[in-house]
């Protein structure tokens, strides 16, 4: 069990959050009052009724839940707001730096124009005191070209974004299915990250490396399954985006004793603490820290590690990111 002093170190260590998936922070309250504001009515009664729903098999059942909730979703406002209430508790965590992932596709397959996503999203970390870029990501169950004329779609405002994603239903699509837009991608000088070894073996995260040119890996907790894929992690010092409350509510591990974060850090790996689709599975950042400390027998040592770890995987300037892992350190010296 975490004692109160590791708590409030974990509570204000300043840490950055490189997986949120902004539509999965859009909370029961804040989609009533948005379906109200654009008159969208949704086949849950109330707030109750529909947090009640939030009760996961797998990730396709959660992902069924999380494009009705996106449903309310039509002006550029309506984005603002849900960004903006993410980047308030991301600050309440003491988060300083956040990669925000968001899918055009669900909402331009509804008529949304990709404009309206993104400025709503940009402008709204442009307000916040939180350091915040955007990778945009294409959704997995969907074909090539379509993630192809997403991508021409969104090139006109490709100064919002930093990074290309790859997201939804892992089983079933590789990474290889975009292995053409990854390197379309590539050549156009945008950072690369893809989900890999959440649902779908260790193999989805080394075609992921080599055939989509992969600088982070979203997730990655299977790789432990494959000795050899491990060491090559490690040796490379690959970062895996870590998401623990997710994976336990999407039943990857049944409970967090068994979660494999720390086996992930004995093993060399460069594992960073992530809040997924926070509004869905159970917390923000801190909730998430908060959970595994408590479960598995992680200390300060790993919490510096894991909070250093999230901005040396953050795709930000090399000045600024040396400023951030400063700050960890000088925060742990006066623990």
């Amino acid at each position: 069990m975490m004692n109160d002093q590791l708590r409030a170190v974990l509570q204000g260590m300043p840490k950055a959050e490189l997986h949120i998936h902004i539509e999965g922070s859009l909370e029961p309250e804040l989609i009533f009052a948005l379906a109200e504001r654009n008159r969208v009515k949704l086949a849950y009664p109330g707030v109750e009724a529909l947090r009640a729903a939030y009760a996961f098999s797998d990730l396709q059942s959660f992902l069924d839940i999380y494009y009705a909730g996106a449903s309310v979703l039509l002006q550029e406002q309506d984005f603002y707001d849900m960004t903006a209430a993410y980047l308030a508790r991301a600050a309440a965590d003491n988060v300083r730096h956040t990669e925000i992932f968001f899918d055009p596709q669900t909402h331009t397959a509804r008529g949304v124009p990709m404009q309206t996503v993104i400025d709503g999203i940009y402008r709204a970390c442009q307000d916040s005191p939180v350091s915040a870029s955007l990778i945009l990501c294409f959704l997995r169950h969907l074909s090539e070209e379509d993630a192809f004329a997403t991508l021409e779609a969104a090139l006109p405002f490709r100064d919002k974004f930093i990074g290309i994603g790859l997201d939804s239903s892992e089983v079933g699509h590789p990474p290889e299915k975009f292995a053409r837009v990854f390197a379309r991608c590539k050549e156009l000088g945008f950072h690369l990250v893809a989900h890999a070894g959440e649902e779908g073996p260790p193999a989805y995260i080394e075609t992921a490396l080599d055939l989509l040119k992969v600088e982070r890996v979203d997730h990655g907790v299977r790789c432990l399954e494959d000795a050899a894929l491990t060491a090559r992690l490690a040796r490379e010092q690959i970062a895996l985006t870590v998401c623990p409350l997710s994976n336990i509510k999407l039943r990857v591990f049944d409970k967090m004793e068994q979660h494999n974060l720390l086996s992930l850090l004995d093993a060399g790996l460069v594992a960073t603490v992530n809040s997924d689709d926070p509004a869905y599975f159970g917390g923000y950042l801190n909730e998430n820290f908060f959970a595994t400390f408590d479960a598995l027998p992680l200390g300060l040592s790993h919490a510096q590690r894991l909070a250093r770890n999230s901005f040396s995987a953050a795709f930000l300037p090399a000045g600024q990111k040396q400023a951030f892992l400063d700050e960890v350190d000088a925060y742990f010296a006066a623990v």
